[in-house]
């Protein structure tokens, strides 16, 4: 899209909202650009991809609506969940667009980065397409928070704009964008419980119950998923525990996506508010299911830099159903009451305070390190107002 379409669109979102204005990301015109590559899971859609997230977003949704949409004022709960799930989707957002510009395919469909071919090989080594999935992933969280912000613009409600704490540093390896950050991901302390939670079948963290993580080291330091700068990109063994590290990051963040869409939507008053969540919801779990895979390949290994080992999951003393690496789909477990029987679910779904413990797992997840008291207090702020939402209220 060019500047003077993009500039359009504002210009639609300030008039509607009387100065409130529809966050776009630094370069998002990129993204809506015709696709170009033939083998594009995208390219059955034609032109209407093309016409982008922003103009969908902001054009499309607010002059073309049709009868088949709400119209009036959101009640304030529901006005908050989305407000949270559109900074959560900000925040996502923010963190694949590292990703790509590294390790995933750079083109105009997702803005920036030149890419790392030492990287990107480390991750083709646990699948051949980890880079078209990279790239799309970053692309379905760029549309999840442009829609939502537009969303609640077309309902009278305030969008979120998380610009103001871009303050974080990108990394100085080859093909990164030198640009200010939200999150940061040269500094992880990855829990891989989640590995240990989908395959039990007795415990559910809806009745309480706890999961020891597949690699233990990842929540013993704080480890970069990405180079921090060139010289992380020798030796190979250190590269490849840095793809290790980013391909079990990438199933944390998606199960965290999978479980919160659930949780909130328990919570949401309006009809037309619950379908959005319920359309959004499913593809983090197309993600998370994607890098559950993914994970799966990951190269066991020491790195000789810091001692951090990836295990053989499938070796003593791992192995057995809690490790096995081909059990992707979710095992059957305990589900609202132990005296049912058991039930293949997401987990966990329990509503109460499911935004903070996002927001929570986030933060010891590493992913905010060098972010500023406001940034937390921001974010806080969104989370307990979303948890406050009440149905009908």
């Amino acid at each position: 899209m060019k500047e003077t379409a993009m500039n359009k669109v504002d210009t639609q979102m300030n008039d509607l909202t009387n100065g409130q204005q529809l966050s776009v990301e630094e370069n998002a015109e990129e993204r809506v650009k015709p696709l170009k590559r033939s083998l594009s899971r995208r390219s059955f859609l034609g032109k209407s991809l093309a016409v982008g997230a922003g103009t969908i977003g902001a054009g499309w949704l607010l002059t073309d609506r049709t009868p088949a949409y709400a119209t009036g004022t959101l009640i304030q709960g529901d006005a908050d969940i989305l407000r949270f799930l559109s900074a959560a989707e900000i925040l996502e957002t923010d963190l694949w667009q590292q990703y790509n510009e590294l390790g995933g395919i750079q083109d105009s469909e997702v803005p920036g980065g030149s890419g790392s071919k030492l990287y990107t090989k480390a991750l083709s080594r646990l699948d051949a397409d980890m880079d078209q999935y990279i790239h799309d992933n970053t692309e379905d969280e760029f549309t999840h928070f442009t829609f939502i912000n537009a969303y609640l613009v077309s309902r009278g409600a305030q969008p979120v704009n998380l610009d103001q704490f871009r303050t974080l540093p990108s990394s100085q390896a080859t093909g990164a964008q030198q640009i200010p950050r939200l999150t940061n991901l040269m500094q992880l302390t990855v829990d891989t419980s989640y590995w240990t939670k989908y395959r039990s079948r007795s415990g559910n963290p809806d009745l309480g119950d706890t999961f020891p993580p597949a690699v233990p080291g990842l929540l013993q330091g704080q480890f970069p998923a990405i180079p921090r700068s060139d010289d992380d990109l020798r030796p190979n063994k250190h590269i490849q525990a840095i793809a290790n590290t980013a391909a079990f990051h990438f199933a944390f963040i998606e199960q965290g996506g999978t479980s919160l869409y659930p949780s909130l939507a328990q919570r949401v008053t309006d009809v037309e508010v619950l379908r959005v969540l319920l359309s959004i919801g499913p593809t983090e779990t197309a993600h998370f299911q994607t890098w559950h895979d993914k994970a799966g390949n990951v190269i066991p290994l020491t790195d000789p830099t810091n001692g951090l080992v990836f295990p053989d999951l499938n070796s003593p003393p791992f192995g057995g159903e809690d490790f096995q690496t081909n059990l992707i789909m979710p095992e059957p477990c305990p589900f609202l009451n132990r005296t049912f029987p058991v039930c293949s679910i997401i987990r966990p779904t329990e509503t109460n305070g499911a935004a903070m413990g996002a927001l929570n797992a986030l933060t010891a997840d590493g992913l905010f390190r060098g972010q500023s008291q406001a940034f937390f207090a921001f974010l806080t702020q969104l989370a307990q107002a979303a948890d406050a939402a009440q149905r009908g209220c």
